[in-house]
């Protein structure tokens, strides 16, 4: 019996409900198989080189955050069995990831990994720990996405072979993330009015978002240590709110700001229309339902499954409009199913392209603001983009999200998560 139900489990994540079979109405059933999140937060986002996490480095960011997710989460510690991170700059990720987990205080059973698909690495980071669960590999583990981009710089595409650098299309890789989002404009047609309004419609809801206290359930705050660039002086703050919040940006303000690559043509993408270089870290907690309900664990939310698509490099971003479609095909779901869209504002072109060509509704997409208001943390976003999802359809009494990511080197990936309240 026990061989009869693993197997179906496992053949019901292979193959989601179609649409045939309602899929919606599918995905809001509880079954005891169901890869469930029993706790879920973040830090607060906040400006590289400026803002208060600029000078922790990412090993203490994760320290702090798997402290608290050790303490807040009620579960006893010992149970976690392995803690995947998601990263895209740090050097040494192995002996930061597994040295973090031990400092926070889990014990020497505790494992950890490191998950890298660029920008994606949070999500990929929650898939993996999601798909060992359901494969029987494990029963508890934690999924996280952290950078500091104020201590681990990006230095773009390291150099590569000849063998790419020839290729048309491997070749593309070497291209600088600001070029692909001029690709996206000038061969999609994306005016730089329209970036302007769509990054201003990004501002404008964080500050609506962060008047009105929508994240205070999704945000963590920990104490830094923050030293002052003139004077050397060490003190300690408590890290609590977003930092890159414009208050008060129309669509006028941003017009007024030069173009950030006059070198590539339509030379529409600007420092405010573009995504922020940011410091921060997000975490979820995964086991199945039938776990959290022995354990006695709140759940907050299940993650349904996520696939990845693969698309040119030189038009990275617009890889929500391929990964989108194929998450709701797998999954049964219609564009008007979906309650919430977290989509990465990497850059406003392809956050325009991906809206108009899925058609979907901007009310929708990013309630709270994205990564232009609030910043881009490499591997951090798209966990965050989880932690924000949940919280948001519990606002809204809603229920289905979709996470989507584009990737520097050509790629996209989305998640479908269903809240529970």
């Amino acid at each position: 019996m026990a061989a009869t139900q693993r197997l179906s489990s496992v053949l019901a994540h292979i193959n989601p409900p179609s649409s045939q079979e309602g899929g919606r109405a599918k995905l809001l059933q509880k079954n005891p198989d169901d890869i469930v999140i029993t706790y879920a937060a973040r830090t607060p986002l906040t400006k590289a080189k400026k803002g208060a996490l600029k000078d922790t480095p990412i090993d203490d960011l994760l320290i702090a955050l798997l402290t608290i997710v050790r303490e807040k989460s009620n579960l006893d510690p010992s149970l976690v069995e392995d803690v995947c991170l998601g990263n895209v700059l740090a050097p040494g990720q192995g002996y930061v990831a597994r040295s973090a987990v031990l400092a926070a205080g889990y014990p020497v059973t505790a494992a950890a990994s490191v998950a890298n698909r660029f920008c994606s690495s949070g999500l990929l980071a929650i898939q993996q720990i999601a798909n060992q669960i359901i494969a029987g590999s494990i029963e508890v583990g934690i999924a996280l996405g952290a950078e500091s981009m104020s201590t681990c710089p990006d230095d773009g595409a390291p150099a590569l072979s000849a063998k790419i650098t020839g290729h048309p299309i491997a070749s593309q890789n070497m291209q600088p993330m600001g070029q692909t989002s001029e690709n996206v404009a000038g061969q999609f047609g994306i005016t730089r009015e329209m970036q302007d309004a769509f990054a201003a419609n990004s501002f404008q809801k964080a500050e609506r978002a962060q008047k009105e206290g929508w994240s205070r359930d999704e945000i963590v705050p920990i104490k830094v240590s923050v030293k002052d660039p003139k004077t050397g002086e060490v003190k300690e703050v408590l890290a609590d709110r977003d930092d890159g919040v414009r208050y008060g940006t129309t669509k006028e303000s941003l017009s007024k700001i030069r173009a950030a690559f006059p070198q590539w043509k339509p030379s529409a993408t600007t420092g405010g229309n573009a995504s922020q270089i940011t410091d921060g870290a997000a975490a979820v907690l995964l086991m199945k339902r039938s776990k959290a309900e022995q354990l006695g664990q709140k759940i907050l939310g299940k993650f349904v499954t996520a696939t990845i698509v693969g698309l040119e490099p030189r038009i990275m971003g617009i890889g929500p409009s391929y990964a989108i479609p194929k998450i709701l095909g797998k999954t049964g779901l219609k564009v008007e199913d979906v309650d919430v869209f977290e989509i990465n504002e990497a850059f406003a072109s392809m956050g325009v392209y991906c809206v108009q060509k899925l058609g979907l509704d901007i009310e929708k997409v990013n309630p709270r603001g994205g990564a232009i208001a609030l910043g881009h943390p490499l591997g951090c976003t798209g966990a965050r983009q989880v932690v924000t999802a949940l919280s948001e359809l519990r606002r809204q009494d809603k229920r289905i999200a979709v996470t989507s990511m584009c990737v520097g080197t050509g790629m996209g990936m989305a998640g479908v998560f269903v809240s529970e309240h």
